[in-house]
């Protein structure tokens, strides 16, 4: 089980807009900010396992992560949600039968080209 991820962006300010629009759908909210070092932490209930981190450089290695959705609606809101608030479509909303049968999932690079991925398993379809 991971306790926490975190993600360099370039910029803090924008980075901070892109994710709290991005994770919204999943019920993600910013929880935690220690502006001296540039940081957020994002996440349900309390927690805090998302932080974005701004070193004040570009961003020169990008990451990949994937959050569970408990749907496919929340797959989808979190793709229109990640590309309306600046991100750039990295795979619509859909079936991965290539990774798995059941497998739904959208991609969305954030601002720094981060692959921020959202999956739900569907239960309907066998795996």
């Amino acid at each position: 089980m991971i306790h926490h991820i975190s993600i360099n962006v370039s910029d803090i300010a924008k980075a901070k807009e892109f994710y709290s629009k991005a994770l919204a759908p999943l019920g993600y909210t910013l929880i935690s900010e220690f502006p001296e070092w540039s940081l957020a932490g994002y996440g349900e209930a309390g927690k805090p396992d998302t932080w974005i981190h701004a070193s004040g450089a570009a961003v020169t290695q990008t990451s990949h992560i994937a959050y569970v959705a408990g749907t496919k609606e929340a797959v989808s809101a979190f793709h229109e949600a990640g590309c309306a608030a600046g991100g750039t479509d990295n795979g619509a909303p859909g079936y991965r039968k290539e990774y798995s049968p059941n497998y739904y999932a959208a991609f969305v690079h954030d601002i720094d080209g981060n692959n921020i991925e959202v999956v739900f398993m569907d239960p309907s379809l066998s795996a």
